[in-house]
């Protein structure tokens, strides 16, 4: 008979991943099934932020805002590899929201929760401060507060890697066709993407991280309805051309009472967005900006920058669905972004619990929060573990990046120093696998362009799960704007031939 596992989880993005990690860490057997690429939606789709939600305070999501600050600073200790600090100016924009009220916002946003690494809130004057030579005449007085930066995608293959190493079972291209319950017991079937196989599994609960799909995996995979609906809300992200030359970002105050974020991105770019725009249902491919959406981020650069944009000048765009809990709100903007849980538990039967909402700044607590819901289930499920532990790559001396990358840039000298830096802020201390005894760049095998070499590649195959190009070039490295037309193309034939390679070996 099939061994029986305690936990099957569905769905590899920040939820899925975290929940993994904290379970398996918490001594239960995991098994994590993912129909895509980890990332492959929404959480490699979101603005890039560890951050409180200031704007969250309008809406009085307090609790939502304090735990997101906590988290903060937690999250910057245990992956300051993939997490740094940024600071952020917020123009004041007369006759949108009062000085007082951004006062008053700011001054809650730097006291809900204890600061240990980030500075608070100062105010300055645009007319003598170097970051107003970017802006039009007329903004006098800016704000500056602080968040961080994530590596999303990054986190994200983290926690997967974490729960691996710890004894998760991680399954991407692998989707669950159906599942039924056997008195305490789930008897789930899940299907190779790529080759057609399907395998039974066993498990004793079953955690729904879906996403955008939840609903989906409750109703069609599961045979379940639930009272609780999911919010689908359609954001998306614009890269243009460097809009500014100071390292903050600009956190920009629309006439709509939204907000937009223009982040310097890559060196060469700057990240603008988001959007909300409500959606019906998951589009079966790939969601995509609209015209109207580009135009929209377009207008709202124009209106604060002196540079002007247009939708020709735009690099690069993504667009991810978030699957905000359904609170009733007429407005997508003022949907909640906190998250619920829909436990489905009839007497004697096996549970489902699913994931409604959250945001990648609080998946740590949220994972912890969803196992407190299994631990009825599980009564010798050991204590929660995550607060103080560290990702893989993130055990940095002190949390000093910068004096690892020196470090770094001393043990491997033959690096360039944009791919030393990008490999140190990749990897962190899991560099040493990556490089090992390399004395040159041509150690590291075959370069596909921007410093991409087949020794990541291959590293990224083993150890994250990468199967594509596209999952390397837009999930684990981000330098699909950096390599050349055909990097692509050269990086899939690699692939094919290292998974021909180890098939034969066999």
């Amino acid at each position: 008979m099939t061994a029986v596992t305690d936990l099957l989880i569905v769905g590899g993005g920040i939820n899925g991943a975290g929940i993994a990690r904290d379970a398996v860490g918490r001594g239960l057997s995991v098994v994590l099934c993912e129909q895509g690429d980890l990332a492959g939606y929404t959480s490699s789709a979101s603005t890039k932020l560890i951050h409180g939600g200031l704007r969250y305070l309008e809406y009085y999501e307090f609790r939502l805002v304090r735990e997101a600050l906590f988290e903060r600073e937690r999250l910057l200790n245990s992956a300051p590899h993939i997490i740094w600090p940024l600071r952020f100016i917020l123009p004041h924009e007369k006759g949108i929201r009062p000085a007082w009220l951004v006062r008053l916002g700011l001054f809650l946003y730097d006291h809900l929760a204890p600061r240990k690494k980030l500075p608070g809130t100062e105010t300055i004057h645009l007319t003598r401060h170097p970051a107003g030579q970017a802006l039009k005449p007329g903004f006098d007085t800016a704000f500056v507060y602080s968040d961080c930066w994530v590596e999303d995608s990054r986190m994200v293959a983290l926690n997967a890697l974490d729960a691996f190493e710890k004894g998760a079972d991680i399954r991407v291209r692998t989707k669950l066709t159906s599942a039924r319950r056997d008195g305490k017991i789930w008897i789930a079937i899940l299907q190779d993407v790529e080759t057609g196989q399907t395998q039974e599994v066993r498990a004793k609960a079953i955690v729904n991280a879906g996403g955008p799909f939840v609903a989906d995996v409750l109703n069609s995979k599961l045979g379940l309805n639930t009272t609780k609906n999911v919010r689908l809300v359609k954001g998306s992200h614009i890269v243009v051309p460097k809009l500014f030359d100071t390292e903050q970002a600009f956190i920009l105050q629309n006439t709509d009472k939204r907000i937009v974020f223009a982040i310097p991105y890559q060196e060469k770019f700057t990240l603008v967005g988001t959007t909300d725009i409500p959606v019906e249902a998951v589009p079966d491919k790939k969601v995509e900006i609209s015209p109207d959406e580009v135009q929209y981020l377009c207008n709202i650069v124009n209106h604060f920058f002196k540079k002007q944009v247009t939708p020709a000048e735009v690099v690069w765009s993504y667009s991810g669905v978030r699957p905000l809990f359904d609170d009733g709100s007429s407005n997508a903007s003022a949907v909640t972004r906190d998250y619920v849980f829909d436990m489905d538990a009839p007497q004697g039967q096996a549970p489902v619990l699913s994931i409604f909402g959250g945001k990648i700044t609080t998946f740590r607590k949220l994972s912890e929060h969803a196992l407190e819901e299994l631990k009825a289930f599980f009564p010798d499920m050991k204590p929660s573990w995550t607060e103080n532990a560290r990702m893989p790559g993130g055990d940095i001396i002190d949390a000093d990046f910068d004096k690892f990358l020196a470090t770094a840039r001393q043990r491997w000298p033959f690096l360039p120093q944009q791919v030393a830096h990008r490999l140190s802020r990749a990897y962190g201390t899991r560099i040493l696998e990556l490089l090992g005894t390399a004395k040159s760049m041509a150690d590291l095998g075959e370069d596909f362009g921007a410093g991409l070499t087949a020794a990541e590649v291959d590293y990224l195959m083993r150890r994250e799960w990468a199967r594509t190009a596209e999952d390397i070039l837009w999930r684990r490295s981000r330098l699909g704007l950096h390599v050349p037309a055909d990097a692509p193309a050269k990086i899939d034939a690699y692939l094919a031939r290292q998974k021909a390679a180890s098939i034969a070996a066999q």
